[in-house]
This record gives C-alpha cells, structure tokens and sequence, in this order.
C-alpha cells in the first residue's frame, strides 16, 4: 500500500516543497498476485503493455537483497550528492519532478539524491526513504541499462527514452563502491568502463565486458541476445535473477544455472515486460543526420553485400537459426567462448546511428569504423565512395 509523502526536502534557498502525490518506494511496483502468470504467449494488449511499463521502470524483482543487504549500496548512495551522480553516468526524470524545482534545488548535496529518489526521479534506481530523508532500502530496475534521458533540461536530467542503452552508465564504478567487495573485484569493474558491463563475470570469474544493448526495436527479433541463447523473456528472466539479484526463478543446464526462490517475484512479470519492450519501436534518425543522395546509392551497396545476413524486416540471419563462428566475421571470440552457443548471431539494425560504439564489444566507435571492418575481413573491395555511401544508408536504419 502507498504511503503518500508529506513533506520533501530539498537542500537549497528554498528548502521544502509540499508534495500531493504518494511516492513510497512501493507505490509503483506490481505485487505478484498483480501480475499475469507467464505462458510465452500472451496477447500484445494495451493493458499488458502499460503493465510492462511500469514494471521495466519501478520494479526490482526483490533485489534489494543484493544491493541493500549484501552490497550495502544504500550507504554508498546516501552520499553521493547529484552533480557526482550525473557523473557517472546516472539520469533524473524531469517528468517526475516539481516545476522549478531544480531552479532552487541544491545539486551538490547529497541530501537532494534522497529527495530525487523519493520521487522516482532517478532512472533505474528505487529506493525507501524515510522521515528524515536517510535511504532505508535500494534496488535496481532494468531501466538503469536500458533506458536514458533526452537531455531536454540539462545534461543527464530530461524526458525518458526507454529502450536506449545507457552507454554514459559507469555501472562498473558505481557497484565498485560497494564497501562489501574485495579489490580484486573492484579493479575489475573499474576496468569496464561507461556503458559496459559483463554478464557472466559473477557465473564464471572470466572478464570480457559487452556494450549495453538497446531494447528497442525488438519485435519480431527471434533471439535478443548478442550469443541468441534464448529470446527477450529468457534473457529478462537470466538478468533479473543472476544480475540484478531479483527474487526468482532461472535455470538453464547449459550455463549450469539453476536458481529456484520462493516467492518468485520474477517469472509472473515476464509477459508484460516482454511485452512493453517489444512495443518500444527503434527511434527514427535524427534529422539531417545524412546524406539522402549518398544513402540512396547505399542501399544498392547494402543489397550486394550485406543484405546475406542481415534479412528481412528483422535484419537478422538468426531468426532462421543461423549463428557465426567469431573468425567468419572478425570478431573477438573471448565472449562466444564464454556462452551456451560459441557463436554470435547477426545483430538486428535498429536504430544504429543512435547507439554507438559498435559490435558486441563496442570495437568499432563509429558506423564508418563497422563498414571499415567488414570491407576488410568479408573483402567486399569497396572503394571509398562505396563505404561512405554505405555509412550513410546505416544511418537511415
């Protein structure tokens, strides 16, 4: 049940504002019994996807377990004041704030990270705070990755635009402040770098990190991960339980995985999550952002020698079960060792000026450094003009 606010501070010349509206760190999260039993195939109805809304942007599956009671992140973020966060990579919600208030909120205290959170303003993060604005209790929801801000306010604060990876996101520093993790851990999320993290470093101790993947742009994609071992509610179900520490079910003897916690707060929320992403459709580009001419010559260049494997409305070989061995298109294969398939599959285009650096491992910084790439290892002998053309198609997609 909603506890409603009555009072928030926020450090600065004008120090308090009466809020109306409830924002306990409850308030927004679907209890289980809420939530519809998972079959895989549930209808695309508007009332699912509102569900799944709500869900990508407030629920933590219970995994205040992890970054509460074992990382003891809530004490780390009592501390950290807004200027360090935005820092790091962290978005605030405009839409979730007062109007004004930032005109007198003071951002470099850390006792206006509390009141933001108390709002629901920070993107990704839900947290308890109680009367006296001490975090109590924090979690994590699947917005923290896969969502950023339009920054329509201010660098960092703006509109949401769920679905886009996260790529300013140092997750690896932020959960290297945890108090509760050895150095040796720390110098490895350290090492990862903004908008990368790696999936498997707690399964098998091995440190290969990936680029935070969009989540938009995913229907009728078969496999949503870079490795395609399972499609967008497998993938749910593997992050919330073994990443982000929900309270759940997973299992995949392939991995040797196989997590059972009851109650699972996690399984009866996978068709609507699945179902609110699948609904996020890929941003179109921004306009003026190329060439229309150069472009259209482009898409003769994509039709001879890319349109192999990247087919159909999809844009991916792999929905009709095809997967790449890493040395078939010059990738490194340190990942695909790690994973159920060994292989990748080919990447969906979706969005793609929006989203660099490129490849699994976010090799390629730019779209001209993707077709510099393949022009050498697929020796698809195309002249300079050729590879601009083609860059200038991408951008398009």
């Amino acid at each position: 049940m909603s506890v409603p606010c009555t009072r928030l501070l926020l450090a600065g010349a004008l120090s308090s504002v009466v809020l109306l509206a409830g924002c306990s760190a409850e308030s927004d999260v679907i209890s289980a019994a809420q939530a519809t039993p998972y079959t895989g195939n549930q209808a695309m109805t508007p009332a699912l996807i509102a569900q799944g809304k709500q869900i990508f942007r407030y629920d933590t599956f219970g995994d205040e377990q992890k970054w509460t009671d074992q990382l003891r992140m809530h004490e780390v973020v009592s501390t950290v004041d807004p200027i360090s966060a935005l820092s790091l990579g962290l978005k605030v919600d405009a839409d979730a704030l007062p109007p004004g208030i930032l005109a007198t909120a003071d951002l470099s205290s850390p006792a206006t990270t509390a009141a933001l959170l108390k709002l629901n303003a920070v993107v990704g993060l839900k947290a308890s705070v109680d009367a006296d604005n001490h975090i109590t209790r924090l979690g994590v929801t699947c917005a923290l990755c896969h969502s950023t801000v339009d920054d329509s306010v201010a660098p960092g604060i703006g509109h949401r635009l769920d679905g886009w990876p996260n790529r300013d996101l140092n997750v690896g520093a932020i959960v290297a402040l945890s108090p509760a993790l050895p150095a040796d851990v720390k110098a490895v999320f350290n090492g990862w770098g903004r908008g990368r993290y790696d999936p498997r470093f707690n399964i098998d101790g091995l440190d290969t990190p990936l680029v935070l993947p969009p989540a938009y742009g995913l229907s009728r994609v078969r496999n949503e991960t870079y490795t395609a071992e399972g499609p967008v509610a497998y993938w749910n179900a593997y992050v919330a339980v073994t990443q982000m520490g929900g309270q759940g079910n997973f299992s995949d003897p392939r991995l040797g995985i196989d997590v059972h916690q009851s109650p699972d707060l996690v399984t009866p929320r996978l068709p609507a999550l699945r179902a609110y992403q699948l609904s996020l459709a890929a941003p179109a580009p921004a306009p003026g952002s190329y060439d229309p001419a150069a472009a259209r010559r482009g898409r003769a260049v994509f039709a001879r020698d890319c349109m192999g494997c990247h087919i159909g409305i999809t844009g991916t070989d792999n929905n009709a079960g095809v997967l790449h061995a890493p040395s078939d298109t010059g990738m490194d294969g340190a990942y695909a060792a790690r994973t159920a398939t060994k292989a990748y599959r080919t990447t969906p285009l979706r969005g793609l000026a929006r989203h660099p650096p490129y490849f699994h491992d976010g090799s390629a910084a730019t779209l001209e450094d993707v077709v510099a790439h393949y022009n050498q290892v697929r020796k698809l002998q195309l002249d300079a003009r050729q590879q601009h053309d083609l860059t200038e198609f991408l951008k398009t997609l």
